[in-house]
This record gives structure tokens, sequence and C-alpha cells, in this order.
């Protein structure tokens, strides 16, 4: 199931929130930055890695002082080469697949890759939709929650899911 909501990411009662993240999981975008600053300084030691990351990959740290008690770090952008749609595609999947493996079934998002990726809020949207695993009833992740931030957006979220059902 999909829906869409206008709220704070960090302030959603859910199992993981999606951060986009660069390859050392600096926040990607101005909704990751906002998640940091909300989460704390135990979550900034949390997302310390001893190399930095592929673009493609995906990460479960700790929520730190979010009220989700999870967040999954997709990578979308590393030194190699820059942010592409198909490693936005790449790093959704890693997070669906690091849901699942976690147990995580409730999952909100941003449109990862409109704000820090180049795409514009319909590709964004396309990928969640096509990504997202159409599990069996019972099977995590089971619930995508799309957080945008004004009601303009989710009337166009909204219309883009209606489009592509």
């Amino acid at each position: 199931m999909i829906t869409v909501v206008v709220d704070d990411l960090a302030a959603l009662r859910v199992d993981a929130v999606v951060r986009p993240a660069g390859e050392s999981l600096e926040p990607a975008a101005a909704c990751a930055t906002r998640l940091d600053q909300a989460a704390g300084e135990a979550f900034a030691g949390q997302r310390r890695v001893s190399s930095p990351l592929e673009a493609g990959a995906a990460v479960v740290t700790g929520g730190g002082n979010l009220v989700a008690p999870f967040v999954i770090h997709a990578v979308i952008r590393d030194s190699a080469s820059p942010v592409a749609r198909a490693k936005i595609r790449r790093a959704l999947v890693s997070a669906w697949q690091q849901a699942g493996a976690w147990g995580l079934a409730r999952i909100a998002a941003p449109p990862v890759g409109v704000d820090g990726g180049g795409l514009t809020l319909e590709d964004a949207v396309a990928l969640l939709v096509e990504t997202f695993p159409r599990a069996a009833p019972g099977d995590p992740p089971a619930e995508l929650c799309i957080v945008v931030e004004r009601h303009e957006e989710r009337e166009a979220v909204e219309a883009i899911l209606r489009r592509s059902a």
C-alpha cells in the first residue's frame, strides 16, 4: 500500500524513514539535513562509516531522537560519478531489501532524488512506485508513506499515483 501525506518526516510513527545520503552518509537532500537535526548527536555517531559507500547502497541505523526507531540511508551519490536515475533506483531497491531483511513493514520516504538528485517530482515518485515491492500480506515492507512538505505536492503525487495504477 502506498499513501501520501503532508508532514514532517522526523515525526512520523513508522518503522523506518528513508534518508537520501551521500557516500559517507552525509545528507543528500534538505529533508535529510532536517532529519539529522531532529535525530540528535547519538544519530550522528551512528552515521559514521569506515570507508565511502557506493551509490546504490542502503544502510540501516537507529533513529536517534526520531519517532521512527530506524533510518534507511539510501546512498544516491558518490564521488565516482554524478547522481543519475539508475543510481537512485538501485539505492531504493537496496532500501526495500534492507527493510525486508530488518522486518521493517511501515516505511516513510520523501520523493528521493528531487532535492539533490536532479529528478522531477514525477520521476522520483515513479521510481518509488516501480521499486517498492508488492509483498505478500504481512511480509515487510508492506506500506510506503510518501512524505511531502506542501499540499500542492501532495495533490501532484496523488495524481502521479493515479496515473501509475
